[in-house]
């Protein structure tokens, strides 16, 4: 059986697990979670970053960042996971959604202008597959408009966009170390990065239940107290070990999933070059992480039948979003801004291929062999 999907392993996890344990503390921002949140502000770099339980709760203090109030409307693409629009729906927000580029799966930055109201707060790009949505234009488009970006690079890690780290370029952004991602914090994780200063001793503040804990570890303040609204937000050290590992082996597992991804793309060309596929497109600037591979077939269901080939030889393929404009939970709390000419279509086609951090060759061999048994 070849798997969609392995959790990136390095080796050292159980060895950072245990210092934790014999530490004593394992709440979170202890030692690992401290070394954990520099790192990302030396190597991103970053003006302040915070470890969460998820991304989803990192969109979430974004969105009480931003004062999202209800009857306030966020923009961002219908083709992206619930968490991207559910954090501001909490917030009373109503969504908006527009179209997506063919070429990337991102947000068509052209259409995001036309759907600003005066209700307008933010602007959410979603950075597809680890590749930048066209940052340069929505910054100006925010500018203009005087609002907010909030970027979920949730597949972003290790992205760049001219130059830039994805996460880094908006107000806020925001990165998931879920299992499936190329880092995790031991199955779950997320971390919020905070580009504006306004921000920075608030988003502490909301972190850490609303309290100023933070301030009070510092010296900053004699003793701390309840101080505005907040949650828990902070995952515990235990995740902090793990994912310390993880960013250790950081560009050794970049640059493997590269290599499997190059792979993919070489191996497959001929299909692309007889018609019979598409394969992913990289935009002009854009420095990619590998995040996933994926081809694009003729229509739904060529791709039905294309997982079910593939799963008979037990190789593991799996599509992505059903667009959440189209869901019942989209259509309640959010709407469509503009025709939806390329989100389901192009979703309707998209194959999702195995990789993770040490797939072999053989193993991509054998998806590759399948791939074009089925169309011949």
């Amino acid at each position: 059986m070849i798997p969609f999907n392995k959790p990136p392993l390095t080796g050292n996890e159980i060895h950072y697990i245990t210092q934790a344990l014999q530490g004593n503390k394992i709440s979170g921002d202890g030692p690992f979670g401290q070394q954990c949140q520099t790192w990302f502000e030396q190597n991103l770099p970053a003006k302040k970053t915070l470890l969460t339980p998820s991304c989803t709760a990192a969109l979430e203090l974004a969105a009480i960042l931003t004062d999202i109030q209800p009857g306030d409307e966020v923009i961002m693409p219908s083709y992206t996971f619930v968490s991207t629009a559910n954090a501001f729906v909490l917030r009373g927000a109503k969504i908006v959604f527009v179209d997506i580029r063919s070429d990337t799966m991102n947000i068509d930055e052209t259409l995001i202008e036309p759907a600003i109201t005066e209700k307008t707060k933010a602007i959410v790009p979603v950075h597809y597959a680890g590749v930048g949505c066209e940052m340069d234009v929505i910054m100006d488009i925010a500018d203009r408009h005087n609002l907010f970006v909030v970027e979920d690079a949730a597949q972003g890690m290790m992205s760049s966009y001219k130059g830039k780290s994805l996460g880094t370029i908006g107000h806020l952004g925001a990165f998931s170390f879920h299992e499936t991602k190329n880092y995790t914090s031991g199955g779950e994780g997320g971390l919020l990065i905070v580009n504006d200063d306004t921000f920075k001793q608030r988003a502490e503040i909301i972190r850490e239940k609303g309290t100023n804990r933070s301030q009070f570890f510092r010296g900053m303040v004699d003793k701390y107290q309840w101080v505005d609204v907040g949650s828990s937000y902070l995952p515990s050290e235990l995740q902090a070990a793990y994912l310390w590992a993880q960013l250790k082996s950081a560009e050794k597992i970049n640059e493997t999933r590269l290599t499997a991804w190059e792979k993919y793309l070489f191996d497959l060309s001929d299909l692309e070059a007889s018609g019979l596929i598409e394969l992913p497109t990289l935009s002009e600037g854009c420095k990619h992480n590998a995040h996933m591979f994926y081809l694009k077939v003729a229509n739904l269901e060529e791709r039905s039948e294309l997982i079910e080939f593939l799963k008979e030889r037990n190789i593991m393929a799996a599509f992505h979003y059903v667009p959440l404009h189209t869901a019942v939970a989209g259509e309640r709390f959010g709407r469509l801004h503009g025709d939806d000419k390329y989100t389901t279509a192009e979703s309707e086609r998209l194959v999702r291929l195995p990789l993770w951090y040490g797939i072999t060759e053989l193993d991509q061999n054998l998806v590759v062999d399948a791939i074009k048994e089925f169309y011949a």
